[in-house]
């Protein structure tokens, strides 16, 4: 059946970063800012990511980002909107949506941020804790590997235990980088081979009303920005349309 996350949502919200990025992080879904901004990790945990990829020595505007889910899912209370998780069909009929943006950016790392994200990579509920902090294989080949969502930072109270889980969220971030710079030694050409000999397609059997006609633009830009970078030209940009035509 059709994701119905799209009809209380205000718009879908794509990912956004340079079409050849390196690194790709992955989110569980839009934040109430994000679904009214139509841009993802723009609220507060945005905030926290960008000061930690800083941290790290990432360059934000080096990186893809992304949502597992491209919907804002959520409950009204009054006149507010309150976060709800997305279940395991919704990230399951987004999943062909990440697949694309992927395919189309070809990074080196793919890193999930939090349960929905892994469990979107690897199909199936992959837990944060056990795997977090090392290489690992998603389901469809790529080199990733599955830290804390930046937004769980923002709920501990304890500022001893803020402070010592945001360290550990930085230095995930620094060995994603690690990984990345690994693959970049090797070379272009032997990292396009590996994937080819590892990585399965993945070929969307549902479709997302509302998204679909938007994301195949999105993707068919994104694919063609990452072949003209790939080939030497001037660096290009994913995202939205007008993103896209201003960076042009």
């Amino acid at each position: 059946t059709d994701c119905p996350l799209y009809k209380h949502a205000t718009q879908t919200v794509f990912g956004e970063g340079p079409a050849g990025a390196k690194i790709v992080l992955v989110g569980e879904q839009p934040g109430d800012q994000e679904d009214l901004a139509g841009k993802p990790f723009v609220g507060p945990a945005g905030q926290v990511l960008d000061r930690a990829l800083a941290d790290a020595g990432i360059e934000r505007t080096k990186v893809y980002v992304t949502n597992a889910v491209k919907h804002f899912k959520f409950e009204p209370r009054g006149k507010r909107r309150i976060h709800s998780k997305p279940n395991a069909a919704e990230i399951k009929i987004c999943h062909q949506w990440v697949s694309r943006e992927l395919a189309a950016i070809e990074p080196d790392v793919v890193v999930a941020l939090g349960a929905t994200a892994a469990q979107s990579l690897m199909g199936k509920a992959t837990p944060v804790g056990k795997n977090r902090g090392r290489e690992l294989t998603w389901a469809d080949g790529r080199r990733g590997m599955i830290t804390v969502h930046p937004s769980f930072l923002l709920r501990i109270p304890d500022a001893d235990s803020k402070a010592r889980e945001y360290s550990e969220f930085v230095r995930d971030l620094k060995l994603a980088a690690k990984l990345a710079a690994s693959c970049a030694s090797s070379g272009p050409g032997s990292r396009r081979a590996l994937r080819l000999s590892t990585c399965s397609v993945v070929r969307p059997a549902t479709r997302c009303r509302g998204v679909a006609s938007h994301t195949a633009r999105s993707a068919g830009a994104a694919a063609s920005a990452a072949a003209a970078t790939l080939a030497g030209d001037s660096p290009a940009y994913c995202g939205r349309p007008s993103q896209r035509a201003a960076q042009a």
